[in-house]
């Protein structure tokens, strides 16, 4: 019986596939609604799930168990603020944070931008001032050379860790930086190691672009401020990072003498809760792309109705010789329900290659050279069954409508 079947099934799909041969022109063209709806859509959350992963390469670079701690907001004679307009923290409550039993490692943060100089180059980047514990709390590794110690940042000493792209732009390929002097706003200072590369992330800028130096030094030397931006602190583990948060939360409370329901001059911020954010918004953002690009499958599944219903009625005396030679209602359903499977499922299939093809293209594309687009096999399945619902959804009224004709009207039609 099964053997049967699929022999009777194989015979209606060779039917179906002379059906669709004879005229080539049209075949294609009918299928260029559901090519183009798979390719945007493959291409559309390929799109979306690269630019998911660059967002969690870049938080998970930090470090899940990171906190920062910023100023607050103000309000002055009724208007307010933004985040970190009121800046009050002090280089005591980093020292008071460090000492917290859910704590492991802070780091104080001073940031300028600064033209550095080094003999006759000189390249414009981020100057930013940190604390001896900056590689642990960021969790950053040096390619070469030493981070500067404890005894450094007490004395406010001129010394430096550069980034990669501050390597490129003042040092000549193969020169070794360590032990060179360079000079930041005029004042001069020792390179003591480099950076390892991070790279570009998800068109963020690149994180390779900057000079550490001790926090100290930024204040005295470069700012002449009393007051650090921010404090970038490591929980003990992942586990912890809310406990951290509420220890700190309360700890900057009693020092800077804030009443009970009185308004925070601080902003402790979780990253971890912030990626979870960012990952939501991209995975949105997917669904959006996604659900655009499938309205191209819904105008090329009404594409392939509309070309079986001219079939139909191009093919009436065929269908009224098929009956009477003992065709049934179902055989004439399957068949024209078959070619418009066959029709879907062939643009599916062409909208794959496509979509992959765009995918890979991506890269080269200025807008979108920042983020790898990712291809995953669910957006390839996901998309090749909805084109071939498509086909039957689409199908099923014109093969119906075929399978009701009354083979005597059928006969007599010119």
């Amino acid at each position: 019986m099964i053997i049967k079947n699929a022999l009777h099934f194989l015979r209606i799909l060779r039917v179906s596939l002379r059906a669709l041969a004879r005229n080539k022109m049209r075949t294609f063209l009918t299928c260029l609604g559901i090519i183009i709806g798979v390719g945007a859509v493959i291409a559309m959350v390929s799109i979306g799930a690269g630019a998911r992963a660059a967002v969690e390469k870049r938080f998970e670079n930090m470090g899940t168990n990171l906190l920062s701690v910023r100023g607050g907001s103000r309000n002055i004679h009724g208007v307010r603020t933004g985040a970190s307009g009121w800046v009050r923290l002090t280089v005591e409550d980093a020292n008071a944070i460090a000492q917290l039993p859910a704590v492991e490692a802070v780091s104080p943060s001073v940031g300028t931008r600064a033209q550095v100089v080094y003999l006759n180059k000189n390249w414009s980047t981020q100057i930013q001032g940190t604390g001896q514990d900056y590689l642990l709390v960021r969790k950053w590794e040096l390619e070469q050379g030493t981070y500067f110690d404890e005894s450094m940042v007490r004395s406010a000493a001129k010394v430096c860790v550069i980034g990669s792209d501050v390597l490129k732009n003042l040092f000549d390929e193969g020169e070794d930086p360590l032990g060179k002097t360079i000079r930041i706003s005029r004042v001069p200072f020792m390179i003591l190691g480099v950076f390892k590369s991070k790279g570009d992330t998800g068109g963020f800028g690149s994180r390779d672009d900057f000079v550490a130096i001790p926090y100290t030094t930024a204040m005295k030397r470069l700012q002449r401020a009393d007051n650090i931006q921010s404090i970038d602190v490591s929980a003990m583990t992942a586990a912890l990072t809310i406990e951290a948060k509420s220890q700190i939360e309360d700890l900057l409370r009693i020092r800077h003498r804030i009443p009970d329901g009185g308004e925070d001059d601080f902003t402790v911020m979780n990253m971890a809760e912030i990626a979870e954010g960012a990952a939501d918004a991209t995975n949105i953002l997917t669904i959006l792309l996604g659900s655009i690009a499938s309205i191209s499958l819904l105008v090329g599944g009404i594409g392939i109705m509309n070309i079986m219903l001219v079939s139909v009625t191009e093919r009436i005396r065929e269908i009224g010789i098929r009956m009477s030679v003992g065709a049934k209602e179902r055989d004439i359903l399957l068949q024209f329900l078959a070619e418009a499977i066959v029709l879907s499922m062939m643009g599916g299939l062409l909208g794959i290659g496509l979509g992959v093809g765009i995918s890979r293209l991506m890269k080269y594309v200025p807008m979108f050279s920042t983020i790898q687009a990712v291809v995953t096999p669910g957006s390839v399945l996901l998309a090749f069954l909805f084109s071939a619902s498509v086909g039957i959804f689409f199908g099923f009224y014109p093969a119906r409508k075929a399978s009701k004709l009354d083979p005597i009207e059928a006969l007599r039609y010119e």
